[in-house]
């Protein structure tokens, strides 16, 4: 018998087993305080933000044109299968980790180690570049009240320079600086960080007024912005494609695809929803229903601001910072521009909380499994009941590199990281269905065989086109997690003695 299960308690594909998720929530010191519509709020939250405000100027100037609406369609498309799927995990079993915990009840350590080193890149990669956004659209409020700070206090060294050099080139005097440092970046990232550490309703009650605001004003855009929308600047809806020096092609279907690949950044908000889990008060029915409906609702705004939008503004002359802003002031809608960017502001805030919570909340589940430090990541506070330590170091973490990197290095970072777990998760669900066709499940996946392969080769598709340096980047981050897992994890890991956590 010893030998039999040798081999299950040393292999990298060992299995967390089912029973252990239900004695984890027992066990769980977390609140449950988010409603149905609490869950769907923080999806939202993690969703409109990131897409809207900052990466359609980016996609469209340099990428789709304005078939950028066809990017957020084929983005929609892909993430509706890996929803559908992450929705029947969540029924399955409701305990945060998401598609970590999920891979590592059904396929292996190994798989469930990457998934997890991948969303730990997601969510930190994604609250850097929401920071960095914020700081963009906080200067530009400044500068309509008149205020001009030092461009060295408010970006990163490498993009100060270039700023400075712009203005010089153009005879402006802008005195030399050693030091550059993106303030505003910084210090957001430790109000949310604070916000977070106070607790769970506190974060979601802080939530849920921002996405108010956010949605009305994303509706004001569409509704407002199409009395301004000029049909000649769709024309051509696809662009010609173009070849870049280093053979990349712009425009055209594969800029369309790359376009995808880049803004499917902006649609993560519905994996945050399953890091909730066992801070929800129903997860095996709310978590599902939060998912599917976080990610419908955004994808119709999506669709019908980027319309609006390269409507409004001929695609090649769309601003890259503040796209949104930039298109209403070109309209001399002055009035129009402080209320989006103090939406803006607002809506990025909400991006990176729900961001930094789903980071900690993944942690939390790894490092309950053996696989991270526990005493550091899966500490929780006696008052406030919030994993403390790790959401200070998450805080500590993304406030430094927002400070100190530039945008563009990061965003597509954290797509490659999110479609590779959506990818992942879309097998494993299926995988579940086979080996165990008589397990509860409160929601089902309609056509899971065809759901799940088109999840897979969707997901994979658009990883495939993007950017060679990002690709580069993303094996340099994956070999290290498997370095860490070797090292550290996998002989730290619960598995190796199950019989002393029954």
């Amino acid at each position: 018998m010893e030998t039999k299960l040798k081999p299950v308690d040393t292999s990298v594909w060992r299995k967390k087993p089912l029973a252990a998720y239900e004695a984890d929530m027992k066990k769980s010191e977390l609140k449950r305080v988010l409603t149905r519509w609490s869950l769907t709020s923080l999806g939202i939250g993690a969703v409109i933000g990131g897409g809207v405000f900052v990466l359609t100027g980016i996609a469209a100037n340099e990428w789709a044109g304005p078939a950028l609406a066809l990017a957020f369609v084929m983005a929609g498309v892909a993430c509706a299968f890996a929803a559908l799927c992450y929705a029947e995990f969540a029924s399955i079993l409701p305990v945060e980790g998401s598609a970590y915990a999920y891979s590592y009840g059904t396929v292996g350590e190994i798989f469930a180690w990457l998934i997890g080193w991948n969303l730990i890149l997601e969510y930190m990669m994604g609250a850097t570049t929401v920071a960095v956004s914020w700081s963009g659209y906080f200067e530009k409020l400044l500068h309509l009240l008149g205020i001009n700070p030092p461009i060295w206090l408010m970006n990163d060294p490498v993009t100060a320079q270039e700023k400075a050099e712009k203005l010089r080139a153009a005879g402006e005097n802008i005195p030399d600086f050693s030091f550059a440092v993106n303030l505003p970046a910084f210090l957001i990232v430790w109000c949310v960080t604070y916000v977070l550490v106070k607790g769970i309703k506190e974060a979601a009650s802080t939530n849920n007024a921002i996405v108010i605001l956010k949605v009305a004003t994303v509706i004001f855009v569409i509704v407002a912005g199409a009395f301004y929308v000029d049909a000649a600047n769709w024309t051509p809806f696809i662009p010609e494609p173009v070849i870049d020096k280093g053979g990349q092609q712009h425009y055209g279907f594969n800029g369309i695809v790359t376009a995808a690949g880049i803004v499917f950044f902006a649609y993560i908000g519905f994996d945050a929803v399953s890091t909730q889990a066992g801070e929800a008060i129903n997860p095996k029915k709310d978590v599902p229903f939060a998912i599917i409906a976080s990610l419908i609702i955004c994808t119709v705004l999506y669709i019908l601001v980027s319309l609006v939008l390269t409507g409004m503004v001929k695609y090649d002359a769309l601003d890259l910072k503040a796209p949104v802003a930039q298109a209403f002031a070109d309209q001399g809608l002055t009035w129009a521009v402080y209320l989006i960017t103090i939406a803006a502001i607002a809506g990025l805030t909400s991006v990176m909380l729900v961001m930094m919570l789903g980071q900690t909340r993944i942690f939390l589940g790894m490092a309950k499994d053996g696989l991270l430090p526990k005493n550091l990541f899966a500490s929780i506070h006696p008052t406030f009941k919030t994993p403390w330590k790790s959401t200070i170091l998450v805080g500590g973490i993304v406030s430094v590199v927002a400070a100190l990197t530039p945008i563009d290095k990061v965003s597509e970072l954290c797509s490659s990281g999110t479609l590779l777990a959506f990818a992942m998760i879309c097998g494993a669900v299926w995988l579940l269905r086979v080996r165990e066709p008589n397990l509860e499940r409160p929601y089902k996946t309609p056509a899971l065989p065809v759901v799940a392969t088109l999840g897979i080769l969707a997901n994979l598709y658009l990883m495939y086109n993007l950017r060679t340096d990002t690709k580069i980047s993303f094996l340099i981050w994956c070999s290290l997690g498997l370095v860490v897992y070797f090292l550290y994890s996998r002989k730290h890991s619960h598995l190796n003695k199950p019989e002393d956590h029954q």
